[in-house]
């Protein structure tokens, strides 16, 4: 196994998504603002389910975001 190209596909793959969740994220509560499901002033629960196909379960990270 390369050692750098490893890391350097870990790093582009963890770059892309967390510029697309972000992405995500920010339509989605946009929406909620415009629907008036939100208000602005939440603190959401969120949870990002991370899989490798064929290998261990799957790992879960949870987490809040605020919108105050």
């Amino acid at each position: 196994m390369n050692e750098d190209t490893f890391n350097m596909s870990i790093r582009s793959f963890l770059k892309k998504v967390g510029v697309h969740s972000q992405r995500q994220i920010e339509e989605i509560v946009a929406e909620g603002l415009a629907s008036g499901k939100l208000h602005g002033n939440e603190t959401l629960p969120v949870k990002m389910t991370l899989t490798i196909s064929g290998m261990s379960k799957p790992l879960n990270f949870e987490d809040q975001i605020r919108l105050d």
